[in-house]
């Protein structure tokens, strides 16, 4: 017996409106918070993304609890769509060509005291010699919020980062590994075990003035606690009292580098997960030159170094 034929369905006429809509609601996960940002009511979104549904065929974002997930099959398209909106979004805008020998424009990164003094060098240079115009600001790592890179306060954000909603583009730029320091003639700069490591005071560097971590719940697996006696909010500080001292301190090898000239640093006695150092940015500016070239100097100054 032949086989019917499964007629296909027929595709509404395009509108780009509706890809830039769904482009949108993927990135804020919400009727209202997308209609928020196309400045649009509630029901007007509501019939926009039903438009959406019968353009796709799929439902696209469907409940789950109190919010909205995507279906597998908008999943596929997000970063399809995103590339798409933002090619349409610079071809209206113009800037095919961005002249960086005539570019004044401050931006702000917001990146560790480590990072900084590992890479902030590399950076100027960078700048210097292909946007000599062009100034960065580093901003103290205080909070790890989403709003300051939505609202267009910083530009960037460089360092271990949490989770900070789906909207916020994430890039790995490097992964790191926690290693111990201590003062040159130190005790542990013979041999280190994890009692000898346990057995000295140490310092906890933390924004948020914790002083328990990873490595703690390292040495509980062997039976073992150490005692941190100080909590500093940036690696300089802490170094600087390891130095003048008999306390530890643990930190990334790599963006401490330079400034743990004179002391010793060793391999810790007990595993820690590697540290992931990615740059995150608000897609606002995905399709911004400008930016884009800010992002593509940070991922070059890390790579140099990596490479070392």
């Amino acid at each position: 017996m032949p086989l019917k034929s499964v007629a296909k369905r027929p595709i509404p006429p395009l509108d780009m409106n509706l890809l830039v809509t769904l482009d949108v609601l993927l990135s804020e996960g919400s009727v209202v918070g997308a209609a928020q940002r196309l400045n649009l009511s509630a029901p007007a979104m509501s019939r926009q993304l039903s438009r959406i549904r019968h353009l796709l065929g799929d439902p696209v974002l469907v409940r789950a609890g109190r919010g909205l997930v995507p279906t597998p099959r908008a999943e596929a398209l997000r970063d399809r769509l995103r590339g798409l909106v933002a090619e349409a979004e610079a071809l209206v805008r113009g800037n095919d060509e961005l002249d960086l020998s005539r570019l004044e424009r401050t931006f702000v990164i917001r990146a560790n005291d480590g990072f900084v003094g590992t890479f902030g060098a590399a950076l100027a240079s960078l700048a210097a010699q292909h946007a000599p115009q062009v100034q960065l600001r580093f901003a103290h790592q205080d909070n790890e919020d989403v709003e300051a890179l939505r609202e267009g306060q910083i530009d960037v954000d460089v360092g271990v980062i949490g989770t900070m909603g789906p909207e916020i583009r994430l890039q790995a730029l490097f992964h790191d590994r926690f290693i111990g320091v201590v003062r040159s003639g130190h005790p542990l700069a013979e041999s280190v075990t994890p009692e000898s490591f346990a057995s000295f005071p140490h310092v906890s560097v933390s924004r948020r003035g914790r002083f328990t971590g990873p490595i703690d719940e390292a040495l509980a697996a062997h039976g073992l606690a150490r005692g941190v006696t100080i909590a500093v909010a940036n690696f300089a500080d802490a170094l600087a009292i390891v130095r003048a001292s008999d306390h530890v301190v643990a930190v990334p090898d790599r963006l401490t580098e330079p400034a743990r000239a004179g002391l010793h640093g060793f391999e810790l006695p007990v595993k820690t997960d590697a540290l992931a150092i990615s740059l995150a940015w608000h897609p606002r500016f995905d399709a911004d030159p400008a930016h884009w070239w800010l992002r593509g100097m940070v991922r070059e100054a890390c790579a140099r170094a990596v490479k070392r």
